[in-house]
């Protein structure tokens, strides 16, 4: 792995060992520390929860406008072609989910590690040791979570009230963590008064 660290500890000379004094990652089976410590920065987990729900909700948005529009174009098409256009009614849920896979993978592994509804609420994916997001990664996020919801109920993001970090399981198992952007973001500038 070519990471070069970007957390607070990366090249400190820190005891994990996963680092070397260039601030790149060693191969050597160490594992890098925690790059946000909730008892230093509680703000970059504060209301991380909430946001989370309502960042869920506008995604689950976003991805439906286009499966719902897909839905219409078939029935529509099926109308005219006199019913043999419905036979693509078949490729409509393995559509959705390719989508789904797609959006959350291009999108927290974009620029900005974060979904449509996440950059709305604030919110940024990130690995423990404070890299961003890629591709697989986000796919694997959605996936595990549907998957853990489906499995163990709904009652599973229960996890995220009993950690400091706010992770949930599939938060766990992949080693992400979600955090408030708006308390990264570097103050503007004050306007000039002349």
């Amino acid at each position: 792995m070519s990471y070069s660290g970007s957390g607070p500890n990366s090249g400190s000379g820190n005891t994990g060992g996963a680092y070397n004094a260039g601030g790149g990652w060693r191969n050597d089976g160490g594992v890098p520390p925690h790059a946000f410590d909730p008892d230093l920065e509680p703000e970059l987990f504060r209301g991380v929860l909430t946001r989370r729900v309502f960042a869920f909700l506008i995604d689950l948005f976003v991805l439906s406008v286009p499966v719902i529009l897909g839905y219409l174009f078939i029935a529509v098409f099926g109308v005219i072609t006199l019913g043999l256009g419905w036979a693509l009614f078949w490729l409509a849920w393995p559509a959705s989910v390719i989508w789904a896979i797609v959006y959350y993978g291009g999108s927290l592994g974009g620029p900005h590690s974060a979904t449509v509804g996440m950059r709305v609420m604030d919110l940024e994916l990130r690995t423990f040791y404070g890299a961003p997001g890629y591709f697989v990664l986000g796919a694997m996020h959605a996936v595990l979570f549907w998957v853990s919801i489906s499995f163990l109920s709904p009652f599973v993001v229960l996890v995220g009230l009993f950690n400091g970090r706010r992770r949930l399981l599939h938060d766990i198992v992949l080693g992400t963590v979600v955090i408030n952007t708006s308390v990264r973001a570097p103050a503007g500038q004050p306007a000039r008064t002349f």
